[in-house]
Formats: structure tokens, sequence, C-alpha cells
């Protein structure tokens, strides 16, 4: 159910002196205060690895031991999952790791937890199947963003998350960018960078902006710079033209901008330290990345106008396939490209995360199981957890309206999971509206696909056949990328 997809918790950092042998989890447990690492059994549900269509010690089942395999990492809003895929696409291996809660003068570092859920990431695949994997690739939360370094690698400053909004620097962006451009929000890569640049005093040479993907790939494949067309768009690159629009250009912060490709195209090689480090082969390549909502557009293989997919995380974020792009700032929408066609949509601050700091996860199955999901809910809401919204409303003083809460649980989540299913139908009837292909059909993916009830409230709110989709995970998106870049090679 969904509860379970919601669950978060401290970690521990787990560290492996050498990989362990088929079927043993050996680990090291490290005290982040003392650095005094203890040999354990690694037991930790925050470790989750299933293993499918394979036996230990290369004892196939269901594929040659010749087969290429693929990669493919999901870091989300509060986890990071794995998919290890073959080219038909049947996944030989899957595991999620829970981010590692590790906080430094007094601000959570999220790029040190980033950097440990990796290389966790890449322990938890199975030893005897790393051999075979030809390709690896990721996603990452669109508009996160990190200044970076440009000779070491190194975050210059804290990263500025998907969410946050840097007001400050949107009367700038607004002065030079076209009227409703997709950088004229204040979360946009674009406002972060310029509100960065305007308040960090520092020497700006040799420094590069590099989104979460990008710099998570860079720790494979080493070349510091390259990012891709999904993640550039909230920058200002223009995917139609395929270039950066001479408006950015002009601008003296234009030396930070990374090189661009199209997502799944190879970059190079695996760094020889991590192959020799994981049993990696020595052709394995690295691919350019995504955004996790695109994987996991990609995942639920909607490859027809008209079709939607809607993912139900700790956020609420649609993409519909269209044939006509679609921009507008005012609301939050915004076009990706997907080869010949787009991808229009947006991410609303609603979702998952509010449901979890309301109800445990027990009560979200239990409580779920006693809505009538054809019976329309009174209660009037809009969930955020905290102020702000980006879409389909681009308010960064939108406050929470979760109220006023009635005795009944049940009534109250009813009336919780029925104001989102209203949010996401608003969204789709404003893209309607602004020119987009019409959505005829709603796949779902994230953790909202598993709740029946809540897909059953939002097939009548939307008037839309809402199905979940055969796969519902952005790590399986990004590992179809990993193929696509194996194949193009």
């Amino acid at each position: 159910m969904l509860g379970s997809v919601l669950h978060s918790s401290l970690s521990t950092l787990v560290l492996y002196p050498s990989p362990p042998k088929p079927g043993c989890c050996i680990s090291k447990k490290l005290n982040v205060r003392t650095g005094q690492c203890k040999n354990r059994v690694e037991k930790s549900a925050r470790r989750r690895t299933m293993v499918i269509g394979c036996k230990k010690e290369n004892q196939e089942v269901g594929f040659q031991a010749s087969e290429r395999l693929y990669l493919g990492m999901d870091f989300g809003t509060s986890g990071a999952r794995y998919a290890l895929i073959d080219k038909q696409g049947t996944i030989h291996a899957e595991g999620k790791r829970v981010y590692l809660q590790y906080v430094r003068e007094e601000t959570m570092d999220w790029a040190w937890s980033w950097k440990t859920t990796l290389f966790s990431l890449l322990e938890d695949v199975p030893v005897h199947l790393r051999p075979l994997i030809a390709s690896i690739s990721l996603d990452g939360t669109s508009a996160t963003t990190l200044i970076i370094d440009g000779n070491t690698g190194e975050p210059l400053a804290r990263p500025y998350l998907y969410n946050e909004s840097c007001p400050d620097a949107l009367p700038v962006v607004k002065s030079i960018a076209p009227v409703n451009h997709t950088v004229c929000s204040g979360t946009s890569t674009l406002c972060k960078l310029v509100s960065w640049w305007n308040n960090d005093k520092s020497d700006k040479k040799s420094i590069i902006l590099l989104h979460q993907a990008d710099w998570l790939l860079w720790f494979l494949h080493g070349q510091l710079g390259v990012s891709d067309y999904n993640n550039a768009l909230k920058v200002g690159y223009d995917p139609e033209l395929d270039s950066y629009p001479a408006w950015l250009l002009s601008q003296p912060y234009s030396q930070l901008l990374p090189a661009i490709k199209a997502p799944g195209t190879s970059i190079g090689h695996l760094k020889g330290d991590v192959r020799a480090q994981f049993g990696f082969s020595e052709d394995c390549i690295v691919c350019t990345g995504t955004t996790d909502s695109i994987a996991a557009f990609l995942a639920a293989r909607a490859t027809k106008p008209g079709k939607a997919v809607t993912s139900l995380g700790s956020t609420l974020a649609i993409k519909l396939l269209s044939t006509t792009r679609i921009e507008d700032a005012r609301y939050g929408v915004y076009s990706h490209r997907l080869d010949d066609k787009w991808l229009v949509g947006g991410a609303s601050n609603t979702g998952g995360a509010v449901l979890k700091e309301i109800f445990t996860d027990e009560q979200l199955e239990k409580l779920s199981e006693h809505i009538n999901p054809m019976d329309a809910s009174p209660l009037d809401y809009y969930p955020l957890k905290s102020v702000g919204e980006r879409f389909p409303v681009a308010d960064p003083k939108m406050e929470p309206r979760l109220h006023p809460r009635p005795e009944s649980d049940v009534e109250y989540l009813h009336g919780i999971l029925e104001s989102i299913a209203r949010i996401e139908a608003k969204a789709y009837i404003l893209l309607k509206n602004l020119g987009a292909t019409q959505a005829d059909e709603v796949f779902t993916a994230g953790g909202g696909a598993e709740n029946e009830k809540w897909t059953k409230i939002r097939e009548r709110v939307l008037g839309l056949r809402v199905s979940r989709a055969t796969q519902t995970e952005a790590a399986y998106g990004a590992a179809l990328l990993a193929l696509k870049g194996a194949q193009q090679k």
C-alpha cells in the first residue's frame, strides 16, 4: 500500500571493505562521530534487494550468462532505487535505499547523503550480475542544483533542492527571459544560479553548474560539466533549438553552464577505480540521465499522444505526451522533449509527503479499506507540507489547507485523497486549455499507484481511465535510458 512506499527513517552509513560473496551481506558499520567500524551482518530493512531470474554462483534462470544487462538508478525526494534489466525489459534485480540523515553545521548534508547512497546502491547489485552490466544511467529530481568546483568536483555551496524557491532572483530572471518562460519561476534552476551568483562573493573561476543527476553520474564517468536537455530545461536550455538561447549566453554566469547531450547518450566508460571496486566489466559505459518524473514516464511506456503519467510519490508530478509544446510559467507548466514529441506538465508540492506527516503506514492501509471511492467527499483541502505551490498554480505564498478536520480519520483521509485528485484534474484541464493534446488515459507511478481506493477516486474525479503502469518505478525508466545508450554506442 501507499504507506510502505512513504516510509522514511534514519539510517546508518554502510561501507563495504570488499564485494561480499553471492548470498552474503557482510558489511561494516561506521560510527559517523568516532569513525570506528564494526563488522556486522546487514539485516536492515533500509537495504532491500530482490533478485529475479537468477541464482547464486551465476546459475542462470531465464537468461543466458552472455546476455548483457542495463542498470538504472532513481534518486527521488526521500530515497533511491535501482533496477537491472535485460534488452527485453525483464527485471533481474532491484533494490532501494533510504537517504542517510547526516547533519553538518546544523544543516542536512544532502550532497554527502546522495553520494553515499549512490555507492551503496552499486554495492547492492548482486555480485555475479555486475560483470554483465553494459551501461548505467540515473535520474534525479528536477531543478535540484549544485554549484561545483570545476577542478575537484566538490560542491561550493549546499545544494538547492527541487522545491526551493529563490524569489530574490526572480525579477532579474524575468528581465532577461521571454515572457512566461519556464525559468520565470522562483524554483527554476536559473533562479537558483542567479541567486547564488549575486550573493556569493568568492572567485567564480573554474566553477560549473550541475544538476543532481549530472553530479552523481560524474562519480561514475569522471568528466565534469555534462548534462542532458531534460535536466537543463529549467536553466534555460532550448530543447527545440538544441542549444542555449542567446539571451542566456549573453549573461556573465553563462560560463558555468554544462555541455548538453540527449538523455541516454553515452558519455564514456565507467571509471577504472569504480569498475575495479565493484567488479563491473571493462566495456561498461555511463550514459546521460534525465529527471525523476520523466524516468517514471519512460517506465510506463506510454508511447502515444494523449497518454499521461501521474507520479504519486512524495509530490505529485504530471507528464502528458503531446504533439504540441506548451510553456507558461504563470502556472508552472513546461514541456520536455521526448524524441519528436513533447512531454508537457508540471510538478505540484502536494502528494504523499503530506499524508506521511498525518498518518502512519498502517493507518494509511487500514483507513483506506473503509473508504467508498464512489462517494464524493465534501471536504475541500489543499494538502501541502509547507507554504508554496508550483503547479497547477505557481504561488510561493500559498498556505496549506487541511482544516477543518472531521472526527472520523476515514473521512479525513478520504477528503485529503479526493482533494489531491481535484488538483490533478485541474492540472489536466489546464494543459488542455493551454493547447496540449487532450489526455485520454492516465497511468500511475509511485507509491500512490498501490492504493486501489485512491485510484478509483481519481478515476471518478478525472473522468478518465486510470490504471497502474506495468512498471511504476523511475529506476526502470533510467534503466531503459541505459539500454538506449548501449544500443546507440
